[in-house]
């Protein structure tokens, strides 16, 4: 073999070994640092790289960012709820004459629990006594937060009209319209690292209680039909809930790319599911993670990969 043809040879074999390990890395989209969505994509990037396959966490704006992405193959996994899963997928809401055809559901996380919270010294107690004052609202690079906020609103018996809409593009930049003073009330999940900073720095916040009624949670689902009401009870990282409050939850799903191999996806649902702990011992929310309920109907297909593990639980 020549000398010219050796370092050739070489030269291609060190490509095809950059090619391989940037392939192995796994880009998980999230939303920014301060979030649940965050949080949870970390700790799944530190499972799965603590089991075999690199991964790292790439925050954005949003969900209306980064799923394209993925639709796109330029990300490989990705955390939302199952509402924009399902949008995603069908072209519905705010994907409607969009759909992204390449993404699919690869497991369900956890259920996620969201509200609006106002100063601790407020004079609200209640959903309904939104009405007339400030709350964030817009969340224009997050698809479906206006519909989830409508939806509580409409559990507590008013509407978007009630309130004054104070138009963020982002769940993060709520919460700083609320620091600032510009909002009464900020829409949050609970549980959120940003909530905590939240609550350092205005001297203390509190979530509002939905009205805890069959009828109320009928409302509720009139304008997000997957979603629920579920009693939250206080614990060590909940700042903002005192004591045992109705809030409406909704679950949150791991999303993958339709270009990741079903033997990867495989895998990783697998990695996540064997590995309970280790997720809540990076984020505690995981606590409320069901190994064995991972696979739920949301109107969408699941990835072949994940069925091919899923099933084995039903």
């Amino acid at each position: 073999m020549s000398h010219l043809t050796t370092k050739t040879v070489a030269f291609a074999a060190l490509l095809l070994f950059a090619s391989a390990t940037q392939a192995q890395q796994l880009g998980i989209g999230t939303m920014g640092q301060g979030t649940s969505g965050y949080s949870m994509g970390a700790a799944i990037a530190r499972v799965l790289s603590d089991n075999g396959m690199d991964a790292l966490v790439q925050p954005s704006a949003g969900t209306s960012a980064y799923l394209p992405l993925i639709d796109m193959g330029e990300l490989d996994l990705g955390i939302a709820n199952a509402i924009e899963v399902s949008d995603a997928v069908s072209g519905h809401g705010y994907f409607e004459g969009h759909a992204l055809e390449n993404i699919a559901p690869a497991a369900r996380l956890y259920p996620f629990r969201v509200g609006v919270f106002v100063r601790d010294d407020s004079d609200m107690q209640t959903v309904a006594d939104l009405a007339g004052h400030a709350v964030t609202y817009g969340f224009t690079s997050q698809a479906t937060m206006n519909r989830v906020l409508d939806a509580i609103l409409a559990a507590g018996g008013i509407g978007p009209s009630d309130i004054e809409q104070v138009m963020v593009p982002n769940i993060i930049r709520g919460a700083e319209a609320f620091v600032a003073g510009r909002a009464d009330g900020a829409f949050f999940a609970a549980g959120s690292g940003k909530v905590t900073e939240v609550d350092a720095s205005t001297g203390g916040v509190r979530f509002l209680p939905l009205p805890g009624d069959d009828e109320a949670e009928a409302r509720l689902q009139e304008v997000v039909p997957q979603a629920y009401v579920e009693t939250l009870e206080p614990r060590e990282g909940l700042t903002g809930i005192d004591a045992p409050m109705p809030v409406m939850a909704y679950d949150y799903m791991l999303v993958v790319g339709a270009h990741v191999p079903d033997e990867t996806v495989a895998r990783i649902v697998t990695t996540l599911r064997d590995n309970k702990q280790a997720l809540v011992d990076s984020f505690s929310a995981f606590r409320s993670m069901d190994p064995a309920a991972m696979h739920v109907d949301i109107g969408v297909p699941y990835h072949p990969g994940a069925l091919s593990v899923l099933n084995d639980n039903d």
